[in-house]
Formats: structure tokens, C-alpha cells, sequence
């Protein structure tokens, strides 16, 4: 069955049933319109929240909840789907299946009884909408995030220990604070009152680990007394520099510790849907099993129907490499990881001026020409050319000459694009693996044409199209990433960032589902404090920003009225301002910190409380989840850098972080029973006893 070769190559670990229907139901699961209908609908459903009240574009609430329940549909028939694929026991105790059940059912109670609320005009609260990230998390297709959220569970544990240690050094400074300064009636630079209350004291404190408020909140003391520096210095170190590095450590050593357990149980379960695959071809040869080469093709044609003629001889050499007309086990179980394989088909072309004019395109001044563009000193001169470039981007743009200059270097790049087609085979040039070719070409053109666009208009009209000019600018700069295409070393970092970026994407999605449960929280309770009005409004309290509560305050004065939760974007803005934390403004006295202003701003005009809402999402997106990336892209890297360095093969980062771990499996290792595999823990030791192979 080419289930199990297919499930093997593109790492899924669903225990179907393999009854013909179930096969067919199987197949359908996993099709590729069924798997984009559910992102579609899974994030239409997030999307929402946009024409929802409070809504960026206001919809009737009829038509959000319609598209509501007609999304809810789809989870349940993708959800029944799914149980009709797999064993009755395996569905009830898999608790992703279980998650969606219960989000169902809380997003149409919470729907049927707030629009029977809302028929009598009674305001309510739509609290469900918090549960809707879990069907991005929860369906089978979103296994890398749910990987990502294990590896935050897991790491859990020793983040707490560091976390109390952290928070009992934060508390025993504060209150060394409070007893320092509290009794001296030192004021800040606003005139209020320094480091009196202790709750304040704690919050100030803990602003200053992400040295947010560095070095506003020491100011007042060290105006006080020069040795009062001493006592911020030992905070910034010990709370800083040493718990906050000890928070990165524990997070990636727990990180690669669980990493290397996800990818271990994936491996186990790719080599147990191999061995399937095998005992239900197998037949035997002498002393052991195999698989005769005509079934092994006809495999690989269902598995992998679109790789050529050619990649497929090449994958049967490669498992038969004897020739013996049979696969034994050893090398079946290694077509999963072949197909993942990159195989790139080269057709050996001569170039068409040579077949068209053959006599000069082959003559002595041609070849000598083509010898030129093929050395690597016509590399270098273009490097020069570009760094030239470079310098001319920075100078005066109103000068004639610098304008004239450019003229000279757009005909330069174009010779160049010209000379290597020339020398070059046209379709293999301009290969589809040809990233840089394409980029070089692209961009040229693309600048060239709008430098003609911009002169012409200049010439022409009174007019100066300011954004034909902005596309101009951008692309002179741009073509200076073709530098980087001429230094080894250079190609190699960049090559493995692009690499590497699909798999970033499980962060993008982890980051998405933490930013809306945090925006839809912060929406109900901040939505309408705030109100942002345009420099010319004569609103009441349009310079405090809709509010009373915050007249002669830093947010007011910073003019930050436009950060706000009053709808799902602007939601989304103040997130990711918090998640960067540390920005500063001249445009008041005082330094502008978005987490301090934000923090106070939203205190003032609720209750101060309200703080411990932007100290969580700190928590769990700057110290938690920040850190699992920095995690994540350190191995990542590490292991495609390395590899990139020393092996031609393009393949997923989950492919070659099983590389590493796969080495720990002996290839005659079936490995334990799926039960089993499920259960793995990081401290389990690899089995090696489970040689036997099984019956059909």
C-alpha cells in the first residue's frame, strides 16, 4: 500500500485503518484541496474577529455568525472525516480530536446565547472567540505548531524553577528599594512620588530587567546619592545579564533535549510505516524477504507520479545497486528518505546561436569571448562595479553627473546579462534552480524600466512621480545583494536562511495564535478606553486621548493615542510594539518605552491591575516564546550550515535534523509498536531488541 511509503516521505503519523474504504478515505484526507480548504476556513474563522465587533470593517452580526457556523461545519465534517480513517480507540484518546470537539461546542453555546442576548438588546461578552486558535493548532496538518507548543510544555517545568528565582531576587530588590528610598521623599522627574509603594517598585524593577526604563528609574537615587548606583548596577547584572541568560540556556538545552525526542518518535514512525509498506510486499528470496523490482516500480509511480523516467531509474540503481532485480528490506526502508531527495535534471543543450550561426558563434573571437565571461576575473570586475555602484547610490542625487553615472551602470548590468546569455545556454540559465540569474535579470530590468519611466515623466510633464522615483531607489539598492551571490561564504549563510525560512513559519503561526488570544483579551478589556483623534479635532479631551485619566501623562504627551485595543488591528499593532519592548522617542522629555507607557497608560484608565496583563504577555512572548525561536533557529542553522557546507542535497530541516538522530537507529531496528512510539519520553533509552519481523 503506498499509504505507508507516502506517510513515511512527508513525516505523518496517523494510524488509519486499512480496509479498502478506509484507504480511499485516507487518500482523501490528505489531498492537497482538502488540506488548503481547511487552512482557508481556519483562517477565516481567525479573521473574524476583523468585522466583529469591535470591528476594523463592521459586519451585521448575521452575516459573521453565518460564516461562523458554516466554518464550524467544516471543522466537524473535517473531524468525522478524520474518525472514519482511524480506530475507534485511537480517535477518543488522541486529545487534539477532543480539543476541537469541545471548541466546537463552546463557539455555537457562546454564539446561540449571545445572540439571544443581543435579540433583547442586552450586551454580552463573546468569550469563545479565545477558543478559536485551537483549530489552528489542533488539526492534523498543523503538527509542526503542535510540536512547537509541546516544546513549550515540555521546557516548562525548568523555565519555573529559573522563573521563582528570578521573581524571589526581583522581590527581595524591592524590597531593598523600598527600605532605601521609600523614607527619603525622592520624586521622579513628573513629581510623583519614587519608589514609595511596593507593588510599583516591583513593576519598576521588572521594566528594568528588559532595560526598558534604563536609566530613568536609577536617576532620581543617583541624583540623591552617587552610591546609589551601585545597588541598580548589582540589580542589572544579577536580574539582566545573569537570569536572563540563564533563561536562553534552559530553554535551549530543554529545546534540543525535546527536539530530540519529536524528531527520534517521527523517525521511529516513518521506519515502523516502512516496514508495513515492505511486510505487504514482501516475498521471499532464499534465506530472506524482498521486494521484486516491477512491484517496487509500481510503487514508486503511485507514491511519487510526477518524477521523471530518469529519477526513477535512478532511485532503483541506488536501491538495487547490485542489480539483482529485487530490494531487500534495508534499502526499502530508505526510499522514504529518497524521495525526499532533491534531484535536479540537467539536459546537456547547445546553445541556439550555435546552431543558427555556427560559424561565428564558434569562431576564434567568439570563444575567446566566452573564455572571458566564464573566468573569474569577470566576476570580480562586476563585484568592483557594484561596490562602485554603491558609493554613487550615496551621493548627491541632484547632481547631473550622478544621474548621468547611473545611465552608465544600468548599460554595464545590462552587457553583462547579454554576455552570459551569450555564453550560456538561454534555458539553462535561466533554470528554475537558477535563483540568482533570475534575481540579477529581474532586478535590472525592473530598474531599468523605471528609470525610464522617471526620466520620461520628468521630461514631459511638470509632474515627478515621487513613487516611480521610491521604486527607482529601491531597486539601485537591491542590486547590491548581488554581491553576494560572487563570495562563497556569503551564498552559503544566505542559502541556508532561505532554506530554513518554511520551517520559521511554524514560529509565525505559533506567534499568530498568541497574539490573537492576547489581542481578543486585551480588546475586552481595554476596547473604548482610548480614543485617537486627528491633530485638528475639537473632541473633549482629544490631546488626552478621549480620556481624563490620562492629562499631563507621558502616553498623552508621546501622542501614542493611536496604540490602543479598540479593534483587532490596532490590537495586533500594540502586540507586536510590545514584543519588541524597547523604543525611545525624543518627542517629550523623557525617554518613550512602549511597554512602560503602554502598561501605565492602560492602568490609568482602568485600574493598575491592569499592568499584570502586559507583564504576562511578556512572559509568555519575550521570555518563552522569543527564546524557543532563538532556539530553534540556532539548531536549525546549525545543522542546514553544516550541511550546506558539505553536501550538495537540498532537503527540509526536518529531514536533515533526522539525519543527526536517525545515526542512533541501527537500520535493522523495526522499532517499537506506534502505542509505544506515541509514549517516548527524552529519557527513554533506544530499543534494540526489536529485530523480529512481523507477519502480514
Amino acid at each position: 500500500d503506498p499509504s505507508f511509503v507516502s506517510d513515511a516521505q512527508y513525516n505523518r503519523n496517523i494510524p488509519f485503518k486499512t480496509s479498502p474504504e478506509a484507504v480511499r478515505l485516507y487518500y482523501l484526507y490528505n489531498h492537497w484541496f482538502m488540506r488548503t480548504a481547511t487552512y482557508i476556513f481556519i483562517f477565516l474563522n481567525l479573521s473574524l474577529a476583523v468585522f466583529e465587533e469591535p470591528a476594523v470593517y463592521p459586519l451585521p452580526f448575521l452575516a459573521t455568525s453565518l460564516v461562523e457556523v458554516l466554518c464550524l461545519l467544516v471543522f466537524f465534517g473535517r473531524l468525522m472525516h478524520f474518525a472514519k480513517i482511524t480506530r475507534r480507540n485511537v480517535f477518543w484518546k488522541d486529545t487534539k480530536n477532543i480539543c476541537i470537539m469541545v471548541a466546537i461546542l463552546l463557539s455555537l453555546t457562546d454564539l446561540a446565547i449571545y445572540g439571544a442576548l443581543r435579540i433583547y438588546n442586552i450586551k454580552s461578552v463573546r468569550w469563545s472567540r479565545i477558543v478559536r486558535p485551537i483549530f489552528l493548532v489542533n488539526f492534523a496538518e498543523s503538527r509542526q505548531i503542535r510540536r512547537a507548543f509541546r516544546s513549550i510544555r515540555n521546557t516548562l517545568p525548568e523555565i519555573t524553577y529559573v522563573f521563582l528565582l528570578f521573581m524571589f531576587s526581583l522581590l527581595m530588590f524591592s524590597l531593598m528599594a523600598l527600605k532605601l528610598f521609600g523614607e527619603r521623599n525622592l520624586q521622579t522627574a513628573e513629581g510623583l512620588p519614587y519608589f514609595r509603594d511596593y507593588l510599583e517598585i516591583v513593576f519598576d524593577l521588572y521594566v528594568l530587567v528588559t532595560t526598558a526604563n534604563s536609566p530613568d528609574v536609577m536617576m532620581p537615587a543617583f541624583d540623591f546619592s552617587s552610591w546609589y548606583a551601585l545597588f541598580f548596577i548589582a540589580f542589572v547584572i544579577i536580574n539582566t545579564y545573569i537570569f536572563m541568560s540563564l533563561f536562553l540556556a534552559v530553554v535551549y538545552n530543554n529545546y534540543k533535549k525535546h527536539l530530540k525526542n519529536e524528531i527520534r518518535t517521527l523517525a521511529y514512525m516513518k521506519r515502523r510505516k516502512m516496514i508495513e509498506a515492505f511486510n505487504l510486499l514482501k516475498e521471499e528470496e532464499g534465506t530472506q524477504f524482498v521486494v521484486r523490482e516491477a512491484q517496487w516500480k509500481q510503487l514508486v509511480k503511485l507514491v511519487a507520479p510526477d518524477i521523471s523516467n530518469s529519477h526513477r531509474e535512478l532511485l532503483l540503481r541506488i536501491s538495487d545497486d547490485e542489480q539483482k532485480g529485487f530490494i531487500d528490506k534495508k534499502s526499502f526502508v530508505q526510499l522514504a528518505d529518497l524521495l525526499n531527495i532533491q534531484v535536479i535534471t540537467l539536459k546537456i543543450r547547445s546553445h541556439p546561436l550555435g546552431q543558427w550561426m555556427p560559424r561565428v558563434y564558434k569562431s576564434a573571437v567568439s570563444q575567446f569571448l566566452r573564455s572571458v565571461v566564464r573566468h573569474r576575473g569577470f566576476v570580480w570586475t562586476y563585484d568592483v562595479i557594484i561596490l562602485i555602484n554603491a558609493i554613487f547610490i550615496a551621493l548627491d542625487e541632484e547632481s547631473p553627473y550622478i544621474s548621468y553615472a547611473e545611465w552608465v551602470f544600468l548599460a554595464l548590468y545590462i552587457i553583462e546579462i547579454l554576455l552570459k546569455v551569450y555564453t550560456y545556454e538561454p534555458r539553462a540559465f535561466f533554470g528554475k534552480n537558477q535563483f540568482w540569474n533570475w534575481f540579477d535579470t529581474l532586478i535590472i530590468f525592473a530598474a531599468l524600466t523605471a528609470t525610464i519611466l522617471n526620466t520620461t515623466l520628468k521630461s514631459t510633464t511638470k509632474y515627478n512621480s515621487q513613487q516611480i522615483l521610491d521604486i527607482v531607489f529601491i531597486l539601485r539598492v537591491l542590486r547590491l545583494i548581488r554581491i553576494v551571490d560572487s563570495i562563497q561564504r556569503f551564498r552559503v549563510i544566505m542559502n541556508t536562511l532561505i532554506n530554513i525560512v518554511p520551517t520559521m513559519l511554524t514560529f509565525g503561526g505559533l506567534t499568530l495564535v498568541v497574539y490573537c488570544i492576547f489581542a481578543i483579551i486585551g480588546m475586552e478589556l481595554f476596547h473604548g478606553k482610548i480614543q485617537f483623534f486627528p491633530a485638528n479635532s475639537n473632541a473633549p479631551y482629544a490631546l488626552e486621548c478621549g480620556n481624563p485619566a490620562l492629562k499631563d501623562s507621558l502616553f498623552a504627551r508621546g501622542k501614542y493615542c493611536k496604540n490602543n485595543f479598540n479593534n483587532f488591528a490596532s490590537s495586533f499593532i500594540v502586540l507586536m510594539e510590545l514584543t519588541v519592548v524597547n523604543q525611545s522617542s525624543p518627542s517629550v522629555i523623557l525617554p518613550l518605552i512602549p511597554f512602560v507607557l503602554f502598561a501605565n497608560g492602560f492602568a490609568n484608565v482602568t485600574a493598575q491591575p491592569a499592568k499584570l496583563y502586559f507583564i504576562a504577555f511578556h512572559i509568555v512572548m519575550v521570555i518563552i516564546i522569543v527564546n524557543i525561536f532563538v532556539s530553534f533557529i540556532l539548531e536549525a542553522f546549525f545543522v542546514e550550515y553544516s550541511l550546506e557546507k558539505t553536501s550538495p542535497l537540498k532537503q527540509t530541516v526536518d529531514a536533515l535534523l533526522q539525519r543527526m538522530f536517525e545515526a542512533e537507529i541501527p537500520l535493522e531496528d523495526e522499532g517499537p509498536s506506534f502505542e509505544e512510539i506515541l509514549n517516548l519520553s527524552p529519557a527513554t533509552a533506544v530499543p534494540g531488541d526489536l529485530t523480529s519481523e512481523r507477519a502480514v
